[in-house]
């Protein structure tokens, strides 16, 4: 997931919270403005009972609550609001003025009120006075408020979402404008754009110095590091190819007698083999420091014939039925030596790793839309650790055979400068599959 997406989501979810948290409280302070209003209006009238209160008024509220069948004195049409007055045993202590919520039943209707309980005396008469307001406007009002608050609050997330997403876009702007024409140009130092990038923010503009200075130095080291290629090509080929021009200059000499000759041999082969690691090694560090073209049109069709026909007698002499089943006019670009020696590596270690009378089958196709080549043998096999190791150098399957062990590890080099990927399946004495997984679709024909 891309940064701005990162940041755009945070700061919903952080504004997620602070609506959950105002969902949460809103009621609680609606209730608590609401609730003072309503004891404020109820004392007002308790003030204006107790003045005007006199014997008579007493009375009348005294046998209405008795004669009536009614539980409650006085009540508006729209039992908003009641009043009941009561007498109590004994005096009260104090006069004292108290607030509730409870339910209360007008005309067989049950609502919830807001109570005003106040204890007094009157000609030495101890009375309860009780008045109530209607708790269900309140109620209804808190839903209807928390309900827009809701609504405002998630228009107001969804909107600050895409102003976010569009502002973080604007603010990483240079950022993804470094990451496209510098970073992702690490590995070519040659190619590399020292432009400074136009940017506002003055870490980005740091990050861009950084970078220029930090490809400066990864330049320097690529020129220092191909210069010592070339010069190890000079200081070790040389040196071996003079040694095996005097050791054959040698072998035409008629004084030698047979152990002499064969001691000569053995050290022409070792120089051979000497020459051969160099020039792998060598090959290998060329590749991974790109020091090849990648723009060729490559047929692998054409590739597989080739290497049938050059491979025909290594095939033979095991009698390894080799089956070529490549389908598809797949054009790839890339170096067309490299590629042919990828391809001839894994061939030749089918071959090499095979039994007597097996089987190697190359197929193509395509998977999820990816084009693939694979080849598959009926060879030893390897287990597990065997295959998380076969592409180190100097890494050998079986120590019956010969080579250096560079063979795999050149293959893997090649295909990582390709952008291919490699998978390897294999069980012991089963055999091994090397499937190759390229980049791009370039279907022909």
């Amino acid at each position: 997931m891309k940064i701005k997406h990162q940041l755009a989501i945070f700061n919903a979810l952080t504004r997620l919270l602070v609506i959950l948290v105002l969902w949460l409280m809103l009621p609680i302070l609606v209730e608590n403005v609401v609730y003072r209003h309503i004891n404020n209006g109820l004392v007002e009238k308790k003030k204006k009972f107790i003045d005007h209160l006199n014997k008579k008024e007493i009375n009348d509220f005294i046998e209405n609550s008795d004669d009536s069948t009614e539980t409650y004195s006085q009540f508006s049409t729209l039992h908003s609001e009641f009043l009941v007055l009561s007498k109590i045993t004994g005096k009260p202590h104090q006069k004292k003025t108290t607030f509730s919520n409870d339910y209360r039943i007008i005309e067989g209707e049950e609502n919830e009120y807001r109570i005003l309980q106040y204890h007094f005396t009157y000609e030495n008469q101890g009375y309860q006075l009780e008045i109530g307001s209607s708790l269900s406007e309140v109620n209804d009002l808190t839903f209807i408020i928390r309900l827009f608050i809701i609504i405002v609050l998630v228009v107001i997330l969804l909107v600050t979402f895409l102003a976010d997403t569009v502002y973080i876009e604007y603010l990483l702007k240079p950022f993804y404008k470094i990451i496209d024409t510098k970073i992702r140009r690490v590995n070519e130092p040659e190619a590399f754009d020292h432009t400074p990038i136009n940017a506002k923010s003055r870490d980005f503009r740091e990050l861009d110095l950084v970078l220029n200075q930090m490809m400066d130095r990864i330049g320097e080291l690529f020129k220092k590091e191909k210069q010592f290629i070339s010069n190890v090509s000079h200081e070790l080929l040389t040196p071996i190819a003079l040694l095996k021009n005097k050791f054959e200059n040698l072998l035409q000499n008629d004084s030698l007698d047979d152990n002499a000759i064969d001691k000569i041999a053995g050290a022409l082969r070792t120089l051979d083999m000497l020459k051969k690691i160099i020039n792998n090694l060598l090959l290998i560090s060329r590749i991974e420091n790109n020091q090849y073209e990648a723009n060729e049109k490559i047929n692998f069709k054409e590739i597989l014939n080739d290497l049938q026909e050059d491979l025909q007698d290594r095939i033979e002499d095991k009698e390894i039925q080799f089956s070529n089943q490549i389908k598809h006019d797949f054009i790839f670009t890339g170096n067309k030596t490299l590629i042919h020696i990828l391809i001839y590596n894994l061939v030749t270690n089918a071959i090499k790793y095979n039994k007597p009378e097996g089987s190697i089958v190359v197929e193509d196709g395509f998977n999820n839309g990816q084009y693939f080549i694979a080849i598959k043998d009926s060879g030893i096999g390897m287990n597990a650790s065997q295959i998380e190791k076969v592409f180190n150098r100097f890494t050998r399957i079986s120590s019956d055979q010969d080579g250096q062990g560079l063979g795999l590890a050149i293959a893997e080099s090649i295909a990582v400068f390709h952008r291919i990927e490699i998978k390897v399946t294999s069980e012991i004495n089963e055999g091994s599959k090397f499937t190759l997984l390229f980049p791009e679709v370039h279907l022909h024909n």
